[in-house]
């Protein structure tokens, strides 16, 4: 009797995962960013004679992207720890962590999630919804594909670049630094692991 029970009890279990593995949709591989070969790099003019650039040293996120899916399965959230901002100048990181800038105490993280994607697996247009300094703007931007595949640990990779022209108003971060430097330009650079 415990024996038939325990066999009907199987068989209601395997028919409901069947059913359940049907019924889900397939997803997207997701990935992991790997923060130690992906940048969020920056550039504005400096008084319109020469280049400020910079970066922010600690970023994460996920992908989740598969190129023989549709477009619509592929997604990316990132986020930045803003007080990593480093222009290799500690006093200038300084005001930029400070209220004239980014805030960092306030708003410790940017993040970006995306919402959309046009193109196929080489590149296209990305959408999504950037916060930062607590301000939150849906924001396109064109990005390729560098490359993917196995790498020599077992893992498979695969990566991406994009950029980015940033306005600081936008953002709420009106600091007078003379009218050259009203654009942040943005380069991103992502590597991610699949999991």
């Amino acid at each position: 009797m415990i024996s038939k029970t325990v066999s009907r009890i199987s068989s209601a279990c395997v028919g409901l995962l069947a059913l359940a593995a049907i019924a889900s949709p397939a997803y997207s591989a997701e990935y992991a960013i790997d923060p130690t070969h992906s940048f969020v790099e920056f550039k504005t003019q400096h008084l319109g004679f020469s280049w400020l650039a910079g970066r922010f040293n600690t970023i994460s996120g996920v992908l989740n992207y598969d190129p023989a899916k549709s477009t619509n399965d592929q997604k990316i959230v990132i986020e930045i720890d803003t007080a990593s901002v480093d222009t290799n100048h500690a006093e200038r990181d300084k005001h930029l962590r400070s209220a004239d800038f980014l805030d960092t105490e306030r708003f410790p993280t940017a993040k970006f999630v995306s919402t959309g994607f046009e193109g196929d697996a080489n590149g296209g247009t990305l959408t999504g919804d950037l916060t930062l300094h607590g301000v939150t703007k849906s924001i396109s931007f064109d990005i390729k594909k560098i490359g993917e595949g196995d790498d020599p640990w077992g893992g498979y990779r695969a990566g991406f670049e994009g950029s980015y022209d940033l306005v600081r108003k936008d953002f709420d971060m009106g600091y007078n630094l003379g009218p050259a430097a009203e654009v942040v330009k943005l380069d991103l650079y992502i590597e991610a692991i699949r999991q």
